[in-house]
């Protein structure tokens, strides 16, 4: 399976000390929107300091003028308020949805904690109606809690 397959690479990338943490998680979007054909749009968001609001990190795909989501609004903003994963398998379906792009049909966000607290979180878009599985999940959990080891 593609996933198995990928850790050790997500690993690499990771824990690659010469480059930035920014780098880093440049490095796995596009690793990860390369070789899943499904993904086409990953990125990270995380809490603005202190704010209720989520800031856009490093990602690969579509421009986006989400750059900054208030907690609550859309799934990330409501993921940053659950503490958990959100697959969403039909984005048209959904009524806290914010459209990034016309293309997107479907959407996963996984979040990632350090100590228990919710620090922010892998958001993949996919032109693809229902693609994501519980594989998708499990794979991104792994990602998240490697991530959470560097941040």
């Amino acid at each position: 399976m593609i996933f198995e397959k990928l850790k050790p690479q997500v690993e690499t990338i990771i824990f690659n000390t010469n480059n930035t943490i920014d780098e880093r998680l440049l490095s796995l979007c596009e690793l990860l929107e390369t070789h899943i054909e499904y993904y086409n749009w990953v990125g990270f968001y995380f809490r603005n300091g202190n704010k209720e609001e989520l800031l856009l990190g490093p990602y690969v795909g579509e421009p986006t003028d989400h750059t900054i989501i208030p907690f609550g609004k859309g799934i990330c903003g409501q993921v940053a308020l659950s503490n958990e994963n959100f697959v969403v398998p039909d984005v048209s379906a959904q009524e806290n949805y914010i459209a990034c792009s016309i293309t997107v049909k479907a959407e996963i966000v996984v979040p990632i904690f350090i100590n228990g607290e919710n620090i922010g979180q892998i958001d993949i878009d996919s032109n693809t109606p229902d693609p994501f599985t519980k594989a998708d999940e499990q794979f991104l959990e792994f990602v998240c809690e490697k991530i959470a080891k560097i941040l």
